[in-house]
């Protein structure tokens, strides 16, 4: 859906998204969450986040190991040894662990979740509903 609505909404500022991981699923999804802001430092955040959504295979299964998760890197030509540093240390653990705690406090129990404004919006998976809120949200 971001990708979506980025031109009318994202590219020209009118919204500002912000992302949360909220890495529920157990250590594979922990790892993932954590991957994706390393290749972040190389400015691949959403680039790597669409590889995970594109390359899911169930959960807690080793598709998202730690291993997968720095061929990912390599497959999007990514500094691999870099991005093996970020992950083996651990780095965003906290940042992670803070986002799901907000999570928890906010009601989210899965995903995807999206606020407006800091409103909870439920079953908003189309772009026609999300759209909608957003422009009633503009001023006028």
């Amino acid at each position: 859906m971001l990708h979506q609505i980025a031109p009318q909404y994202l590219d020209n500022g009118k919204v500002k998204v912000i992302y949360r991981h909220f890495a529920f699923i157990g250590p594979e999804s922990e790892w993932a969450a954590q991957a994706a802001d390393c290749a972040g430092e190389q400015g691949k955040f959403w680039a790597y986040g669409d590889y995970l959504f594109k390359h899911q295979a169930g959960e807690n299964n080793g598709a998202f190991s730690r291993d997968n998760l720095k061929k990912f890197a390599g497959a999007l030509a990514l500094d691999t040894a870099a991005f093996s540093a970020c992950l083996d240390s651990g780095k965003y653990t906290a940042a992670m662990q803070k986002d799901m705690a907000e999570g928890r406090q906010r009601g989210v129990n899965a995903t995807p979740w999206v606020f407006i404004g800091g409103q909870r919006l439920e079953n908003i998976l189309d772009v026609p509903k999300l759209t909608a809120r957003l422009d009633a949200l503009q001023p006028r």
